[in-house]
């Protein structure tokens, strides 16, 4: 144990912590940061410390599992999330709200691969997680009624199928992102078309569609070898 990782353990419980321990817990915070955004929850603590720069000990005198350091990282995380798809649902257009709120859901977790783990259950019935999802399941669902009513919203589409659209579209994104990290919203516009009721006609689709060779990379990363 180095002398650092020794600094680590407060002599007290209530002891705060010295000023070269709260560094090492903030880079610990910093590494998982990235890692969880780029690897999503299947990262271990290891490799957390490695990319980090400090020893495995320090991580878990910090956190004493993975559950610990992924709430200290995603539980203000998700009330932004939640604050977000709240002010997005409130907007005049019930129509243009719901689009704003998949939108900015998918672009969010995309960016961070760690939230999306988290917002689909990946901790499983963790109680703060699961009452941030609780809470955001009423504010997606006022969403879709105001889009329905409004007759802007096709009529039979329910709340349960909002997540399978993040889904899809995350792994779209997962496909495409060597070749446009944004081409992923031209797929989003493409589905938005199939859910509008009234439209003078088709939506821009934003991002050029991928050419062969772009496609045919993407299969090459994506898809095993026939």
């Amino acid at each position: 144990m180095t002398a650092t990782e020794q600094s680590d353990k407060p002599l007290h419980p209530d002891t705060p912590l010295r000023a070269d321990a709260e560094r090492n817990r903030q880079r610990v915070l910093a590494g998982a940061r990235e890692v969880f955004a780029r690897r999503g929850l299947e990262a271990g603590l290891d490799e957390i410390a490695r990319h980090a720069g400090v020893g495995t000990g320090t991580v878990y005198r910090r956190f004493p599992d993975k559950t610990a350091l992924v709430t200290a990282l995603f539980e203000e995380r998700l009330d932004q999330v939640v604050a977000t798809v709240k002010e997005a649902v409130a907007h005049p257009d019930p129509w243009e709200g719901l689009c704003t709120a998949l939108e900015s859901l998918i672009a969010m977790q995309i960016e961070d691969r760690g939230l999306k783990d988290v917002i689909f259950g990946a901790l499983g019935d963790h109680e703060t997680f699961r009452e941030r999802r609780a809470e955001l399941m009423p504010i997606v669902a006022q969403g879709v009624s105001r889009a329905v009513a409004a007759g802007a919203l096709r009529p039979d589409f329910v709340l349960t199928d909002f997540a399978p659209l993040q889904v899809m579209l995350t792994q779209v994104a997962t496909f495409t992102e060597a070749a446009d990290p944004q081409a992923w919203r031209r797929y989003l516009r493409i589905v938005l078309d199939g859910l509008c009721t009234r439209r003078d006609g088709p939506s821009p689709l934003g991002p050029a569609a991928l050419d062969l060779d772009a496609l045919e990379q993407a299969c090459s990363r994506h898809l095993p070898p026939c």
